[in-house]
């Protein structure tokens, strides 16, 4: 698939892109999904298993995209609980919209099969894995020119966040991800692992 296919599979897979209202932000969050892709073994987002990590329970059904879809519409409807609550607090709906769509953007370099392979290989030699999405998201997110804020949603959302003082749109992607997660785990939605 060439990058003009895969960006169209990525404007079709993450509907969520609409809430985006700043144009040059939402193509910004294409690109960095299509730079991302295009750069891996897959051709959508669809095709990367859909687990946190390589090596943790996938869900029973369902695919990566239903991750980024899941945890995009939970930060939304924490953002809209509490925004609705404390009118106040300063949530940005875009940014954080693209915060959560690209909080896994580097999730096809961590789960390439072809750098899996090689790791799991060498993994004395190279770590394993040699490079997180998290890191690997934060490279695609700088090389695209994604505002600050995105970077920091793709490198600090998971473990890796815990070194630092997360962002306000970061603290609900974070919290997002694990809500979405979780309750699956407690409901048998994950494969045992």
């Amino acid at each position: 698939m060439n990058e003009d296919q895969i960006r169209q599979k990525v404007i079709e897979s993450l509907p969520e892109l609409s809430q985006i209202q700043d144009e040059e932000l939402r193509t910004k969050v294409v690109d960095a999904w299509t730079y991302s892709l295009s750069r891996s073994s897959f051709d959508s987002i669809d095709q990367i298993r859909a687990s946190g990590n390589p090596d943790t329970p996938a869900l029973k059904t369902g695919t990566q995209t239903d991750h980024i879809r899941g945890v995009t519409q939970l930060a939304i409807a924490i953002s809209d609980t509490l925004h609705g609550q404390f009118p106040d607090l300063p949530i940005d709906r875009g940014l954080l919209v693209a915060c959560a769509l690209c909080h896994d953007v580097g999730k096809p370099y961590e789960f390439d099969p072809e750098n899996q392979k090689r790791w799991k290989a060498n993994t004395p030699g190279t770590g394993y894995p040699a490079i997180r999405h998290t890191q690997y998201g934060t490279h695609v997110c700088l090389t695209i020119g994604l505002p600050e804020e995105v970077c920091h949603a793709a490198g600090c959302h998971s473990g890796e966040g815990e070194l630092v003082d997360r962002s306000l749109h970061v603290t609900i992607v974070h919290h997002a991800d694990y809500a979405f997660w979780r309750p699956l785990q407690a409901g048998g939605m994950l494969e045992d692992g």
